[in-house]
């Protein structure tokens, strides 16, 4: 459901996602691409969850304001030290130094993602700096991969994964069964990861979007529909290069 307020001379749009489980509060995110996402319980008063934007309508501003601000200096990426960069959802600051011994490392310490290489080139750094993610990548995919099945009665075996970059996409699955992990993924929230993994598990037994398929993510991943709103809020930044 969509709707809006105006505060000041301004109007701010936002997106309400409606979760199943009645316990939950009223919940508001602002994304790093600015987007604005209300999550409320299932069946709750379109007057309450506007009393509630209200409420918060300079905090949404200010965080609106924020977002804005630093993605315009994240587009397009650089590749020098200063430059924000994701990784599980969570902002890091690009810092790029010669190494200390030999060799170049890519190392993640003290809220900063350290480069160290002898060549600054932007490309270089690029090149390293993407290597490390597609590690990461592949460990975390396995990790949660693991996790998830566990959960999947119908899944007899836990099915082959393989990275592969995407522009679009977060996932696809093969007619064979294997999945595939944009690496890009990485740079997203946990719960994010989960519900791609989920979303391409539930296609190995349903390949479509069917209500069928529908019931089967919601299986494995009750209340996916915030979080995919998140990841879509998100998408902008994360699969920038």
């Amino acid at each position: 459901m969509k709707a809006s307020f105006t505060y000041g001379d301004e109007r701010y749009d936002y997106d309400v996602c409606f979760t199943p489980d009645r316990r939950s509060k009223i919940a508001i995110h602002v994304h790093p691409d600015a987007s604005v996402q209300v999550d409320a319980p299932e069946g709750e008063e379109p007057l309450r969850i506007q009393r509630a934007v209200l409420k918060r309508a300079r905090w949404i501003k200010t965080h609106v304001d924020q977002a804005k601000e630093q993605k315009r200096h994240a587009l397009p990426r650089r590749y020098v030290s200063g430059e924000s960069h994701f990784y599980l959802g969570r902002r890091y600051q690009l810092k790029v130094l010669k190494p200390n011994g030999s060799g170049s490392a890519v190392k993640l310490m003290r809220g900063r993602i350290r480069v160290e290489t002898a060549d600054r080139d932007p490309d270089i750094v690029k090149e390293r700096l993407s290597r490390w993610y597609r590690q990461r990548a592949a460990d975390v995919f396995e990790r949660r991969l693991e996790a998830i099945v566990e959960h999947v009665d119908w899944l007899k075996e836990v099915p082959p994964v393989r990275l592969l970059t995407m522009k679009k996409q977060w996932g696809s699955c093969s007619p064979n069964g294997t999945v595939f992990l944009n690496p890009h993924l990485v740079k997203a929230p946990r719960e994010c990861i989960d519900y791609v993994i989920a979303h391409e598990l539930c296609h190995l037994k349903e390949h479509n979007h069917s209500p069928r398929y529908y019931r089967l993510l919601r299986e494995i991943l009750p209340g996916w529909e915030p979080v995919k709103a998140r990841l879509d809020g998100m998408a902008e930044l994360l699969l920038n290069e």
